[in-house]
C-alpha cells in the first residue's frame, strides 16, 4: 500500500495563483502543502521582464518575481514541495491526490492552481529564442518592441486582439495566418483589416526564426504558391492559444469545450464541495500575473470557509453523541 498523508489544505500548482493561495492559506492556519508541478513558479519562468505587475516600480524578472512568491509563502508557513499531481480520486471526502505516482495526499480542501501552456509551433528556432524575441503573449513583452516590426502567428480573437495590441505600439505588425480566413470574431477581422500597419500574410505557414542571439527575422512559405518570404523582425509572437492543465481532472469536474475547469461566477467553487480552482487554469479571458493572484486569493478564502463550516459540523456531530 503507497503511503499516505493527511492534510487540511492541499494546493497543486505553483504559479502566481498557487503562491498567492498558499499565502492566504498559511495565515489562516490551514497549514497548505503546495506541490509544485512540472514547471516551478508556471509560464512567468519563460517570461523575462515583468512591467505590469503593481509594486515592481523598475519591472521585474518573470523567475525572480516567482521566488519572491515562492519565498514569501514559505516564511508564512506554506510547505512547498517538489512533486506533480499524477491521479485524483475526488469521489469521496476527504479527497485523495496521487504525487508523482508514489505516495496519497489525503485532503480536506483542494485548491487547484495547475495553469495554463501556451501552444507552440514546436519549431526548432522558436523554442531555442523564447525569451530572446519569441513569446506566447503580446500584453507582456510586446512594450519592449516598442517601434519596431514585429510578426504574429495565429487567426482567432486572441491573435486578433493580440494583433491589434501590438499595432498601437509597433511601426508594423506582420501577421501569419495559415488559411485563406480567419477563425476570429468579425469584429475583430474588420478591426485588424482596417488597421494601416497590420499585415496579413494569408495561406501562410512558419518555415523558420531567424537569429542566433534574439530574433532578427521570419521565413515564411505560402501553402498555395510555395513561394518563400523572409521578413526582418524584432519580435515573433505565438498566439495560437493555450491549453489549460486540467487533465488531471477530466470527466470529474466541469470544464468548458477547450478545457477550462469552470467555477461559480465570483468564486472560486468548482462543482464539487471543497474542490476550488483559480488562475490560468479556470480563466481564458484574462490570463495576467495580477488576476492569477487575485484567483488565488479567492481560493484559499473559499477553502478557509469551507473547512471552518466542515470542523464546526464535525464539532457539532461529536457534542451530540
Amino acid at each position: 500500500m503507497a503511503e499516505t498523508e493527511k492534510v487540511k489544505c492541499l494546493i497543486i500548482g505553483s504559479g502566481p495563483a498557487g503562491y498567492t493561495a498558499a499565502i492566504y492559506a498559511s495565515r489562516a492556519n490551514l497549514h497548505p502543502v503546495l506541490y509544485q508541478g512540472i514547471q516551478p513558479g508556471g509560464q512567468l519562468t519563460i517570461t523575462t521582464d515583468v512591467e505590469n505587475y503593481p509594486g515592481y516600480p523598475d519591472g521585474i524578472m518573470g523567475p525572480q518575481m516567482m521566488l519572491d512568491f515562492e519565498k514569501q509563502a514559505s516564511r508564512m508557513g506554506a510547505d512547498i514541495r517538489w512533486g506533480m499531481a499524477t491521479k485524483v480520486d475526488l469521489s469521496a471526502k476527504p479527497y485523495k491526490v496521487e504525487i508523482d505516482e508514489e505516495k496519497w495526499i489525503e485532503a480536506d480542501a483542494l485548491i487547484i492552481a495547475t495553469g495554463a501552456s501556451a501552444k507552440w509551433l514546436n519549431i526548432e528556432s522558436e523554442q531555442r529564442l523564447n525569451g530572446h524575441g519569441v513569446s506566447a503573449c503580446a500584453v507582456c513583452d510586446g512594450f519592449f518592441f516598442k517601434g519596431q516590426e514585429v510578426a504574429i502567428v495565429g487567426a482567432g480573437d486572441t491573435a486578433a486582439e493580440e494583433a491589434l495590441y501590438l499595432s498601437n505600439l509597433c511601426s508594423t505588425v506582420h501577421m501569419i495566418v495559415r488559411r485563406d480566413e480567419m477563425r476570429a470574431s468579425k469584429i475583430m477581422q474588420e478591426r485588424v483589416m482596417n488597421t494601416k500597419n497590420i499585415k496579413v500574410y494569408w495561406n501562410s505557414e512558419t518555415k523558420e526564426v531567424i537569429g542566433d542571439k534574439k530574433v532578427e527575422a521570419v521565413t515564411i512559405t505560402n501553402n498555395q504558391t510555395n513561394e518563400e518570404t523572409t521578413i526582418p523582425i524584432g519580435a515573433f509572437f505565438v498566439a495560437i492559444g493555450h491549453k489549460p492543465n486540467s487533465d488531471l481532472f477530466k470527466g470529474v469536474l466541469d470544464m468548458d469545450d477547450a478545457g477550462y475547469i469552470k467555477t461559480t461566477p465570483g468564486t472560486s467553487k468548482t462543482n464539487i464541495e471543497g474542490v476550488f480552482a483559480c488562475g490560468d487554469v479556470q480563466d481564458k479571458i484574462y490570463r495576467q500575473a495580477v488576476t492569477a493572484a487575485g484567483s488565488g486569493c479567492m481560493a484559499a478564502l473559499d477553502a478557509e470557509r469551507y473547512i471552518g463550516e466542515l470542523e464546526h459540523a464535525q464539532q457539532a456531530q461529536a457534542a451530540n453523541h
